[in-house]
């Protein structure tokens, strides 16, 4: 069967599974089995597809169409530039995140210590660290830069330690239940927490809700559990005048604020994604 042919039988099947991006889908996964960019595919598309490459597209369809994500099926997900290692250990890393990281930015230099707390991935520490890095002279981090990365999941620390490990980033990391194991203070504390309503997680799409972790996702009752709780024991770790910052669901980012407000944050600010939606909130410390 020739690429093109392989091509239009893998976006018809996977518009008969309901993947809601069948065609985008079904040149990814063709491009990473083959490694025929947009460009070779379009030069090469009328010749025979080696059989083993086959055989592996159609095993990768196969789990495309029982809504295993596309990043788990390929191992890597674009984040700041950056290529990440994921797996089903940690959350898929969202542009809608990097707004959290941009913001963060403006809050440091290359000599702050920051720290990540439910870091997963480590999309979010490992790009600081990179990407505040390369303001010192000569691309070297101040002398008292720090940063540390906390999660309660010792699969998603082992995710984002082989990220770090590959991207070169110097981060320490902790497992740890929120701040149980956290020692020192920090110029900045950022988080993305897991916030979605207990409730609403059965109507999430299936891709997230059978294949992402639950924990990373479950924000108890209201989805503001973790946002109290990180609010509330943060400013024994942070520096006078340091920052707080979290990612928040659409509908969050005033309830969020309030909750910083209540512990006696300033300058606090709520940042819109580009849809318009609530995405960031940082407070500062007393």
């Amino acid at each position: 069967m020739n690429y093109r042919m392989l091509l239009q039988e893998g976006r018809n099947y996977l518009t008969s599974c309901g993947v809601w991006e069948a065609d985008t889908d079904a040149r990814y996964l063709l491009e990473y089995v083959t490694g025929l960019d947009r460009t070779h595919y379009f030069l090469n598309q009328m010749e025979e597809c080696p059989l083993l490459q086959q055989e592996r597209f159609e095993k990768l369809l196969q789990k495309r169409g029982r809504h295993i994500p596309l990043q788990y099926l390929t191992g890597t997900q674009e984040f700041m530039g950056f290529s990440f290692r994921v797996n089903e250990q940690v959350l898929i890393p969202r542009q809608d995140t990097e707004l959290l990281v941009l913001e963060t930015l403006k809050k440091i230099n290359a000599d702050s210590s920051v720290l990540d707390m439910c870091t997963g991935s480590g999309c979010i520490i490992i790009s600081l660290n990179l990407l505040a890095g390369k303001r010192a002279p000569a691309g070297e981090k101040g002398p008292s830069a720090r940063y540390t990365a906390a999660d309660i999941s010792a699969g998603a620390l082992a995710v984002a330690e082989e990220n770090a490990d590959r991207l070169g980033a110097d981060i320490e990391f902790i497992n740890s239940d929120l701040f149980e194991k956290v020692e020192g203070m920090y110029d900045c504390i950022v988080s993305n927490p897991p916030y979605i309503k207990s409730a609403e997680i059965p109507g999430l799409m299936p891709e997230v809700r059978d294949h992402e972790p639950c924990l990373a996702l479950d924000g108890q009752e209201d989805g503001l559990y973790f946002y109290r709780k990180i609010t509330k024991e943060a400013g024994a770790y942070l520096k006078a005048g340091g920052w707080l910052l979290f990612e928040t669901g659409f509908d969050q980012g005033k309830a969020v604020a309030q909750l910083m407000k209540d512990q006696g944050y300033t300058e606090i600010e709520i940042k819109k994604d580009l849809a318009g939606l609530d995405r960031v909130v940082s407070g500062r410390r007393q």
